[in-house]
C-alpha cells in the first residue's frame, strides 16, 4: 500500500527538472502502471482481505472456544492471526484508493499507516517467536515445560507488541494527506533536508523485517533438522516434520525477501547510490510488485501454523460438525414447523367444508 510506498510523491533521486507529457516522462509511473493499479490492485486487496478474514477469524474462534489457551504455542497462534488481521485491516481503504484519490482524511492515512505497520511488524516478530518455542520444545526438552507455558507467553507478546508499536510510530508521523499534482495523497511526506527518517524506516524494515527473523529461523530449524537426525522419532512423523520446516522457511523466503531487496535498493537510490531516472522508474513498479506479492503471505499463515497441526485440525472438524449438526435441527425444525401448520391448514379447510 502506499503508507509503505511514496510512489506518487516527486522524486527524490535527482535535481533534473523534466518538462514532458506526465505519461512519457521517464521518472513517471507511466499510463500502463496507472491502469494496472487501478483495475488490478483494488480486486487482489478484496481478495486477499476476504481470506485472510475468514482463516484468522477461523483461528481465533477455535481458540478462544475450543482449544483454549494454555501453551505459548497458543499464545503465538492467537497473536499471529491478531497481527495478520491488523496487517491487512487497512486493505479495504487501499483498494478504493488504488483506483481513486485518497478521500478518507489525514487522521485516517496516519491511523492506517500505524494499524498497517503495527500488523507487518507483530505477524513477523509471532513467526519467529513460534520457530523459537518449536526449537525449544525440541532441542531444550528439559527446560521446555518450565519456559512454555501460557504466563511466558503472554509476558512477551506484550514486549513484542510494545517494540512493534515503536518501529510503526516514524511511520505514521510521517504519512500525511497531501495533493500532489491536483490529486490527494496519502505518502510518507518527509521534510525537506531529512531524508535520513526515510532510510532510517527503510533501513528498519529490513533489519527487523527480514535480516533478524530469517536468521533466527534458519538458525533454530536448522537445530531442530540436526536434533531430529539425531533422537529416535517416528519416521513418518520425522519427514512430517522436515517437511514442515522447509515450508516455513521457503514460505517466509518467497514472500518477504524480493520486497526487501527492492526496499533496500530504493534506500541505495535515496542516498544517490542509483541515480538514474529508469531505475527509479522500475524500482517505483518492483516495490509495488513485491509488496503486494507479500500480502498473500497472512493468508497462508493460518493454513501453516494452525491448520497443520493435527489437534487444531481435530478442533475445526469438531466445530464445523457441530455448525452441520445445527443447521440441520435448524432446517429439519423449520420443515416440522412448516408440515404442522400445513397439516393445521387442511385440518380447518375440511372441517369448514363439513359445515357447508
Amino acid at each position: 500500500g502506499d503508507f509503505m510506498l511514496d510512489l506518487h510523491s516527486p522524486p527524490n533521486t535527482t535535481d533534473y527538472i523534466y518538462v514532458y507529457d506526465e505519461d512519457t516522462s521517464p521518472c513517471s509511473e507511466g499510463n500502463g502502471f496507472s491502469k494496472f493499479r487501478s483495475l488490478f490492485l483494488p480486486i487482489f486487496y478484496c481478495l486477499v482481505f476476504v481470506s485472510c478474514l475468514m482463516g484468522n477469524t477461523l483461528v481465533l474462534w477455535v481458540l478462544i472456544t475450543r482449544k483454549k489457551i494454555t501453551t505459548m504455542t497458543d499464545m503465538c497462534l492467537l497473536n499471529l492471526a491478531i497481527s495478520d488481521l491488523l496487517f491487512v485491516l487497512p486493505l479495504p481503504f487501499q483498494a478504493h484508493y488504488a483506483s481513486d484519490n485518497w478521500i478518507f482524511g489525514n487522521a485516517v492515512c496516519k491511523i492506517m499507516a500505524g494499524i498497517y505497520y503495527m500488523g507487518f511488524y507483530s505477524s513477523i516478530f509471532f513467526i519467529t517467536l513460534m520457530s523459537i518455542d518449536r526449537y525449544i520444545a525440541i532441542v531444550h526438552i528439559v527446560n521446555a515445560r518450565k519456559i512454555r507455558t501460557a504466563t511466558w507467553g503472554v509476558l512477551i507478546s506484550l514486549v513484542l507488541w510494545l517494540v512493534a508499536g515503536f518501529a510503526s510510530v516514524p511511520n505514521m508521523v510521517f504519512s500525511k494527506e497531501v495533493v500532489i499534482e491536483q490529486s490527494v495523497e496519502c505518502v510518507p511526506d518527509y521534510p525537506p533536508g531529512q531524508e535520513t527518517w526515510r532510510i532510517f524506516t527503510h533501513f528498519g524494515i529490513n533489519l527487523l523485517g527480514l535480516v533478524f527473523p530469517l536468521g533466527i529461523l534458519i538458525y533454530c530449524y536448522s537445530r531442530i533438522l540436526i536434533n531430529l537426525q539425531c533422537v529416535r522419532v517416528k519416521n513418518r512423523n520425522k519427514i512430517k516434520a522436515i517437511r514442515m520446516i522447509f515450508i516455513i522457511v521457503i514460505c517466509f523466503f518467497i514472500f518477504w525477501t524480493p520486497f526487501n531487496i527492492v526496499l533496500f535498493l530504493d534506500s541505495l537510490q535515496i542516498m544517490h547510490i542509483i541515480n538514474e531516472c529508469k531505475t527509479s522508474h522500475n524500482l517505483a513498479l518492483a516495490l509495488q510488485l513485491t509488496e503486494t506479492i507479500s500480502f498473500i503471505h497472512c493468508c497462508l499463515n493460518p493454513v501453516i501454523y494452525a491448520f497443520a497441526g493435527e489437534i487444531f485440525k481435530a478442533h475445526i472438524k469438531k466445530l464445523f460438525q457441530s455448525w452441520i449438526h445445527v443447521i440441520q435441527n435448524t432446517s429439519s425444525a423449520d420443515s416440522s414447523s412448516l408440515f404442522n401448520s400445513w397439516h393445521t391448514q387442511v385440518r380447518s379447510n375440511s372441517e369448514s367444508d363439513r359445515v357447508l
